[in-house]
């Protein structure tokens, strides 16, 4: 059994900062080999944001490198997705997402790596 649970979105002024968090619960625990970010403006695909390895590599979308960024603590399995310098194109429902089977770094940010997901949160940057 695979939980995932987000907070913190919200609206936030362009320029502004926000914090996502993903608590994540898992039996076995440590299950989880790879998390990820994405999010869902219009239509029904989702956008790759960031993804993280167990053993902490990253990969980010081009368009949120420098302002975001992804964070796996593993003494809580708790995902951060701090983001930064936001601006209207940011606003969407973000999406916390885990894997627990084999993956490929090139695929990190394609939802077809992930087999979790978590309710969503809305982000609204308003300009």
């Amino acid at each position: 059994q695979v939980r995932l649970v987000e907070s913190g979105g919200g609206s936030v002024q362009s320029g502004g900062s926000l914090r996502l968090s993903c608590a994540t619960s898992s039996y076995p625990p440590n299950r989880l080999l790879v998390m990820g970010w994405f999010r869902q403006a219009h239509g029904p695909e989702r956008e790759g944001v960031a993804g993280i390895t167990k053993t902490g590599v990253i990969k980010y979308a081009d368009s949120v490198k420098g302002r975001f960024t992804i964070s796996l603590d593993n003494a809580t399995n708790t995902l951060y997705l701090q983001m930064d310098n936001l601006n209207p194109d940011d606003t969407a429902v973000f999406y916390c997402a885990a894997g627990d089977g084999g993956f490929l770094f090139s695929r990190l940010l394609v939802p077809a790596t992930y087999n979790y997901w978590g309710q969503g949160t809305q982000v609204t940057v308003s300009s």
